[in-house]
């Protein structure tokens, strides 16, 4: 016993908390700053729903924790880093000892009470699942809430708080209820709903929440209010943007392009769409371009107009770059069959009034550089119901390395595959050349010419 005192340690202060209730001898034998990392494994095994009996194996032991070990156990202090404890007799000498009537026990009188790990997770699971079988207003959001992503989203976004995981999704459900929203601001929509002008900004869980619905959400009921009459300008992603984990596939939409097809505003009016002779809308007002002059249309007019677009049964043609819609223009001028640029990628702008045209029953024919950017170009435009690629085949690929001779751009960055053709990918890839749009200008501008 003396041997013990003149290594026991100062109490810690967990250990100061705890008075005079405490057996001394178990203070000494077990308590203190020095073994608290050692209490702390023998608790977890106990909070891990592990037995009171059997053996326990404890490795990377220094020496006051083996020495303390054997103490209680009453073997030999021996210099081995590891040691198998059998609790059982190890509860009966610390009975026999009057000290505490199990180590459970003991360990409960140095630092408190053990919790029970295994009845914790038993008990959040059952509140989490209660909470995601909750009824939802919104359609999308009940649809969402059972796919096996939604879980996961939802407890990192809320920090795994049950509670504060119920208050995101009664506000994701309070925004929804407002989509689509034409023409209507984002900090208006969140300031009006949530209170708060920023809580649907980028990187917001309850902008998160919306958005992974939106996405989810098949077309004709994105496009609804719980499932109500739809409205035109919102699409859901095509199978061709589910890809977007695969490095072949389409750009996955940015943020700003979701709201957009909700009919939200953000940055309204950042990069305008492009366009060339495109048939008069009826019922949105004044029109501010004339035939065979480009013209520039922002997305704050294509949301707040929903122009209905005279196109049923037209073909709409799609390029990728402005220098061959000005020289579509420069040749072509009123001539020129309807033509809108995507200016690379389309963003939200380009979506919309793409999205506008088809559903007001347009077909559209598109055309990009003939790259891997420009493959992904065309795989997400596909999206869109009546589009087609528009001489961008396999042999039309053939036949511009042998009319394009001087052209001589590398293919560069990570490849794509053509969802319209299985072996153009190939082709490209085994040429090595990429050709840019305005290379094929006269072969693009007979085909507008004709359609004209």
């Amino acid at each position: 016993m003396h041997r013990w005192r003149r290594r026991t340690p100062e109490l810690g202060q967990r250990c100061m908390r705890k008075p005079a209730t405490i057996d001394p001898r178990l203070q000494r034998l077990l308590g203190g700053d020095t073994l608290a990392a050692l209490r702390a494994r023998l608790r977890r095994h106990y909070e891990r729903g592990g037995a009171a009996g059997g053996v326990l194996h404890l490795g990377d032991l220094h020496g006051a924790e083996r020495e303390a070990l054997a103490l209680l156990s009453g073997r030999p202090a021996s210099s081995a880093r590891s040691l198998r404890l059998d609790l059982a007799q190890l509860d009966l000498a610390l009975r026999n000892a009057g000290i505490a009537t199990s180590l459970h026990d003991a360990l409960q009188q140095l630092d408190g009470p053990l919790t029970d790990r295994s009845a914790e997770r038993a008990a959040a699971q059952t509140a989490w699942q209660a909470l995601l079988a909750q009824p939802r207003a919104d359609a999308r959001l009940r649809d969402w809430l059972v796919t096996t992503s939604a879980a996961g989203l939802l407890k990192r976004l809320a920090h795994q708080d049950c509670a504060a995981a119920s208050a995101l999704l009664a506000q994701a459900d309070a925004v929804l209820q407002r989509l689509p929203a034409p023409g209507l601001p984002r900090a208006q929509l969140a300031a009006q709903t949530l209170g708060d002008a920023h809580a649907l900004d980028d990187g917001r869980p309850v902008a998160t929440l919306v958005l992974a619905a939106w996405r989810h959400a098949p077309a004709t009921l994105a496009a609804s209010r719980s499932s109500d009459a739809g409205d035109p300008g919102t699409e859901t992603d095509s199978p061709a943007q589910e890809e977007a984990t695969d490095p072949a596939a389409p750009a996955p939409e940015r943020s700003r392009d979701l709201w957009a097809r909700a009919g939200v505003l953000v940055n309204e009016l950042a990069r305008p769409v492009l366009v060339l002779n495109l048939p008069s809308p009826t019922g949105s007002g004044a029109l501010t371009w004339q035939p065979g002059e480009p013209a520039y249309l922002s997305l704050r007019w294509l949301l707040r107009h929903a122009p209905a677009w005279a196109v049923a049964g037209r073909t709409v043609y799609v390029c990728e770059n402005p220098n061959l819609l000005a020289i579509a223009a420069d040749r072509l001028g009123p001539q020129c069959a309807p033509l809108v640029c995507t200016d690379g990628m389309p963003a939200a702008a380009q979506r919309t009034l793409l999205q506008q045209l088809s559903q007001c029953g347009a077909r559209l024919r598109c055309h990009a550089d003939f790259d891997w950017p420009g493959l992904r170009i065309i795989n997400q435009l596909l999206s869109h119901p009546g589009t087609e690629p528009w001489c961008m085949g396999t042999a039309d690929y053939e036949a511009a390395t042998l009319t394009t001779s001087g052209s001589n751009l590398a293919m560069t960055g990570p490849e794509a595959t053509a969802l319209w053709d299985a072996r153009l990918a190939h082709a490209m890839h085994k040429r090595g050349r990429a050709i840019a749009e305005e290379a094929l200008a006269d072969r693009l501008l007979n085909h507008l010419s004709q359609t004209r």
